[in-house]
């Protein structure tokens, strides 16, 4: 009993420390239960650098919690601003400027404020206050048949713009945050979806399987998804009790 309540302190403690990050730049952490058999727990960390993930690692592994747990996977990426995306931005404000002296500063200040809180957002998310969370990798496919990376710019800016579309029917709905991990995974990207509702993922996944960008060119890996619990829930969650408590 001893082992036990010093394991569920100091893992409540590590994750407590690290949900409660002090400043949005140096990051933000969740933990979730996962449904199924791949995994329990799912520790998510957004952190500025490669180190600081690093470091969160090592002292999960020094806690007594880490004793009891085998990891059954991991995925590391890095956000990034699509360039299909930002080209597309800036040619609509473009578009719309007014010619005349100060109202077209004024537009530009404002695509610019625009601009630069869409590409904060997309560089530092933070994780949502939504209940359940859904993540997966995914590639572009390179066959004989069907390979991305043969089209042209237009095309592949074309069909992700189309993309773009299916997943803008679900705002409001679900959050996405995606990252490259082109060189660090085995996948090229790793997708995290989040919402109040589990049938709203369902269904934006669904619906995207019929665009072309993924019906096509889409590879993807094992999902995971889990509900999002407060890490003082922890114990509760260890003795099979209902989480959130």
């Amino acid at each position: 009993e001893r082992e036990r309540e010093r394991a569920v302190a100091e893992g409540t403690a590590f994750l407590d420390s690290y949900e409660a990050v002090a400043d949005a730049d140096e990051g933000d952490s969740a933990v979730f239960s996962v449904l199924g058999h791949k995994a329990d727990l799912l520790v998510l960390h957004f952190r500025p650098t490669l180190d600081h993930l690093s470091t969160a690692e090592r002292r999960f592994e020094g806690t007594a919690l880490a004793e009891y747990t085998e990891r059954a996977n991991s995925y590391v990426s890095v956000t990034e601003v699509s360039g299909y995306v930002s080209d597309e931005y800036f040619e609509s404000g473009a578009s719309e400027t007014p010619r005349e002296g100060g109202e077209a500063a004024e537009h530009e200040d404002q695509i610019d404020e625009g601009l630069r809180r869409y590409i904060e957002g997309k560089l530092k998310p933070e994780i949502p206050d939504d209940e359940y969370v859904s993540f997966y990798p995914m590639s572009k496919r390179r066959g004989e048949e069907h390979n991305w990376y043969d089209l042209p710019f237009e095309e592949r800016a074309e069909l992700m713009s189309g993309h773009g579309d299916v997943g803008r029917e679900f705002a409001g709905k679900i959050e996405q945050v995606i990252a490259s991990s082109v060189g660090f995974d085995e996948f090229e990207w790793g997708v995290t979806l989040f919402g109040s509702d589990p049938a709203d993922i369902k269904d934006i996944v669904y619906e995207m399987r019929f665009d072309e960008a993924s019906s096509k060119y889409g590879e993807f890996g094992d999902f995971y998804v889990g509900r999002r619990f407060p890490p003082s829930d922890l114990g509760d969650f260890l003795a099979g009790d209902p989480v959130p408590s």
